[in-house]
């Protein structure tokens, strides 16, 4: 179990509060605001009211006590910028920050975050990604080229074999996984054949899966 602060309880800070919640760890959840404080107690382990630009309240919840310190302040960047720095300065053993420009990321990434997450560009991408593709159902990315994705089987490669398909060959993608009704077989063999109603878990770099499964058939 880990120990996760999260700094702005609006409805990106609190959804990541209940997912991680959810999953069996604990969650300490702090805005400025109380009515957001009191909305999201349901999802949270603790909560409390305080403003995360100052360092002396800050100090009261021992940031270096937390595994992860996630910050989602979205509508006032110097507030997020600061609480970023402060966090680093008092310990943080790892900082995740909010951003909502691309220009944020670098001065989050200069001034104490570990990491950057930039909601809306990764939501767009995704949107992009899925419905520009009849066969491209979710991915996840890895750095700036590759990714996983999850992919519906194209027409004419049921009843063909992995060999006969011969993905990896073509174009370096690799296929990691069959997925069917919510259930993932990593055992894959050149001979298994692509049946109707599953999916399957692919890796490889974004132009190679565009090419391949954008204009499959």
């Amino acid at each position: 179990m880990k120990s996760i602060l999260v700094i702005g309880l609006g409805n990106f800070g609190t959804l990541i509060s209940k997912y991680i919640k959810e999953q069996g760890h604990q969650v300490m959840g702090v805005d400025i605001l109380e009515n957001r404080v009191n909305d999201a107690l349901p999802h949270v382990t603790r909560a409390m009211i305080g403003d995360s630009t100052n360092i002396n309240f800050l100090k009261t919840l021992g940031i270096e006590s937390f595994d992860v310190c996630i910050e989602t302040i979205g509508n006032d960047f110097q507030n997020s910028l600061e609480t970023t720095s402060l966090l680093k300065e008092l310990g943080a053993k790892k900082v995740v920050s909010r951003a909502n420009r691309e220009v944020q990321e670098k001065f989050l990434l200069r001034n104490g975050a570990d990491e950057v997450v930039n909601p809306e560009k990764q939501i767009a991408k995704w949107t992009a990604i899925h419905y520009t593709s009849k066969y491209i159902l979710d991915y996840i990315k890895l750095d700036d080229d590759y990714a996983i994705y999850e992919v519906t089987l194209p027409k004419n490669w049921i009843g063909k074999t992995v060999k006969e398909v011969g993905i990896r060959q073509k174009y370096g993608i690799n296929i990691m996984a069959i997925k069917e009704n919510g259930n993932v077989n990593l055992s894959i063999s050149p001979d298994d054949k692509f049946e109707e109603g599953k999916s399957l878990l692919v890796l490889g770099e974004e132009r190679a899966v565009q090419k391949c499964f954008y204009n499959a058939e």
